[in-house]
This record gives C-alpha cells, sequence and structure tokens, in this order.
C-alpha cells in the first residue's frame, strides 16, 4: 500500500509536463510543435525532417535538446525559450491537488526536463507554487536530461534530495530506473500501468493517489 511503503518519505520530487497537470490538457502537443519549428530553422530542414530528427534525439538522448547540443552545438537558451512559448489556457487551477500537495510531510520539488521558467508558469496557471518548495529546470542539471543519472544526481545535490528518503512522480517510466537505483521510491503517474521492476506505484489519478496516502 502507498502509506506503508512511502511513510519513511521526506523529500517529494514531481515531474511536470502530464504530471502536475493531466495529459487531457495537451500542452506537450503544442511544445512539439515549437520544437519541431525550431529544428525546421535551425538546420535548415522541412517539417517531416526536422520532425523525424526531434523524435530520434528524444529517443536517443532523453530529450530533443540534448540531440541538439552535442550533434549541432545548438545554444540551450533560445530553443528553451522558443519551445515554451504556448498558451496556457487549456490548464485550470486545482485546489484539491493543491491541498494533497502541501499535506505531504516534508518537502515537495520539482525537477523538469523543460525550463524552471516554463515551470513556474504551470505552476502558477494550476494553483501550485505555493506548496512547491523548490523548482529545478534542466539547466540546474548542467543540461544534462531525465533520463541519464547524473541530470538527478545534479538536482538532487543542488536541492538536498536524500534519495533514501525520497520519491519520484514521473510520467515516463523510463525516467524513473535512475532514481530507483539511487534508492527512491518510484511512482508512475500515467493512464496506463508500466509493469517493470524500478516503478513500485502506479497513479492513473495523481491526486487521489496523494489523499489516499495522507488520509
Amino acid at each position: 500500500m502507498p502509506r506503508q511503503s512511502l511513510s519513511h518519505v521526506r523529500h517529494w520530487v514531481f515531474d511536470l509536463d502530464n504530471t502536475l497537470y493531466p495529459p487531457s490538457a495537451r500542452l506537450f502537443d503544442q511544445i512539439e510543435v515549437r520544437m519541431t519549428e525550431f529544428v525546421m530553422e535551425a538546420l535548415g530542414l522541412a517539417r517531416p525532417e526536422a520532425d523525424r530528427l526531434r523524435r530520434h534525439y528524444w529517443r536517443k538522448y532523453g530529450t530533443t535538446l540534448s540531440g541538439l547540443m552535442r550533434e549541432h552545438g545548438i545554444d540551450p537558451g533560445p530553443y528553451l525559450g522558443h519551445v515554451h512559448e504556448i498558451s496556457l489556457d487549456h490548464l485550470e487551477p486545482d485546489p484539491a491537488l493543491a491541498e494533497a500537495i502541501a499535506a505531504l510531510p516534508g518537502r515537495k520539488i520539482v525537477h523538469t526536463n523543460g525550463s524552471a521558467a516554463h515551470a513556474e508558469r504551470v505552476l502558477a496557471a494550476r494553483g501550485l507554487t505555493h506548496v512547491m518548495d523548490a523548482v529545478h529546470g534542466i539547466e540546474h542539471a548542467d543540461f544534462h536530461p531525465k533520463p541519464e543519472a547524473r541530470a538527478f544526481q545534479a538536482v538532487f545535490a543542488r536541492a538536498g534530495v536524500e534519495p533514501g528518503r525520497a520519491a519520484m512522480f514521473e510520467d515516463d517510466a523510463r525516467n524513473l530506473e535512475a532514481p530507483a537505483a539511487m534508492g527512491m521510491r518510484c511512482v508512475h503517474v500515467a493512464p496506463a500501468p508500466a509493469h517493470a521492476p524500478h516503478v513500485h506505484h502506479h497513479a492513473p489519478d495523481l491526486r487521489k493517489f496523494l489523499e489516499d496516502f495522507i488520509r
């Protein structure tokens, strides 16, 4: 049960996109379009090839940005600014989720492969800013993306996270492998479960999962 297996946790680490808001908001659809536009402009590619390359870099490196930096020397600043210039009109405040997160014992931290500025905008739109103790974007991981272990190590060192007393919430199951190896409890936030040894819990509804824990 979540209560028993998470009772020792005092560091609660949350991914952002499709974790702290539902996938039905489809924010990442907007981000992917802008990623492809950036690749088209930066590399002089037609849309189909730019879209293929975007997907290839995501699979190979964890993020499109990481592939662009490693293989093309792209400056991450303009990229992050462009891809996160999206509408948040589909996001709504979730007071019940905010209450559940606030009731968790210990510190609450966001760790995203997006920028910290993007995370702050999303948190504000969801009414979650006040319940988070720290927000860490990919810039705080020296632009190393999840699922790389060094991304987690950099952010956890900066945030003072003790993995043995921590839990990680993620919509992408591959991003839970490194935290599990570090001793964290790992929760997959997604409609369908991922059957893997590094996934300890499945949460189709994050708010309900947390409410069940704090009751």
